[in-house]
């Protein structure tokens, strides 16, 4: 496989970020070119985020999508993506109660996930352990994901160049590592067991358990950092950073303001959220 012409990627980042500026859908890159491929999408992927730093943006972290193994016979994509998150589309919730607009997106979805903050840079290879050693907080939350792509159909490389389906991150109250436990197995082994159960009004709308998110949102994120430490894209990876590891539950179309999203955890040391949509 070839990597894509300097001019190519520039169309397709120009496409990307003037469809989400503008709220626009597309057409998948893959539909009218069926060789394009993850690595190349990457490529897209590291082009939009460059002209985003350059247009002031400031990135703050990473999501990962597509852990959930559960997901991926309907999505169609069989492996984790990433791509950045930005102080222009990340909100710590401190109160556990957030509102947005939906006028933002095109095709806006919500995901329960938990994410964690890092205190020094890991680096590929760890164990679990070694990488609890570099996390400083762990929260539960929502990302909003969405796709410039009609009807949520796409293949694996069209989700990468378009953000990674990226739009909002509601980072909630945030508790030290520490409190799973001495040991990154102990905060491991009960993150992976955590029930989660996604509510809209007070009706429960899907329960998803931790462990779909390979094996714990933990594992996924060591299973993460070796994949991103192996692209050519070398995107910066340090203290400070946040990192959302992948729903618990599939994706919940937010189709209409006016509803009050929350969710219920089974595990009390983690912070349950409250999101309301709005127009």
């Amino acid at each position: 496989m070839s990597a894509l012409t300097p001019a190519l990627v520039d169309v397709r980042a120009t496409a990307l970020l003037a469809a989400y500026d503008g709220q626009r859908p597309l057409p998948t890159f893959t539909g009218t070119d069926p060789s394009f491929q993850v690595a190349q999408a990457y490529q897209v992927a590291d082009e939009i985020r460059r002209r985003r730093i350059a247009r002031g943006e400031r990135p703050l972290g990473y999501k990962i999508g597509f852990t959930n193994r559960g997901i991926w016979q309907r999505y169609g994509v069989f492996a984790p993506i990433w791509g950045p998150v930005w102080d222009t589309t990340t909100e710590r919730v401190d109160s556990a109660a957030a509102s947005v607009s939906l006028a933002r997106f095109v095709a806006p979805r919500l995901e329960p996930e938990v994410m964690f903050g890092f205190s020094r840079a890991p680096r590929a290879g760890m164990s679990v352990t070694e990488l609890a050693a570099c996390i400083d907080w762990v929260a539960h939350g929502f990302e909003i994901v969405d796709t410039h792509f009609a009807d949520w159909r796409f293949a694996a490389a069209d989700t990468v160049a378009d953000f990674a389906l990226h739009g909002r991150l509601f980072v909630g109250p945030r508790v030290p590592i520490g409190s799973f436990g001495p040991s990154g197995r102990d905060a491991a082994k009960d993150l992976a067991a955590m029930s989660v159960t996604l509510m809209a009004d007070g009706r429960d709308v899907e329960v998803g358990r931790a462990d779909i998110v390979l094996d714990g949102p933990l594992n996924a994120l060591r299973i993460w950092v070796d994949a991103m430490a192996a692209q050519p894209q070398q995107w910066p990876l340090g203290a400070g950073d946040i990192v959302t590891t992948g729903t618990i539950t599939d994706a919940a179309p937010l189709v209409a303001p006016g509803v009050r999203w929350q969710t219920r955890l089974s595990d009390p040391r983690l912070a349950a959220m409250t999101l309301e949509t709005k127009a």
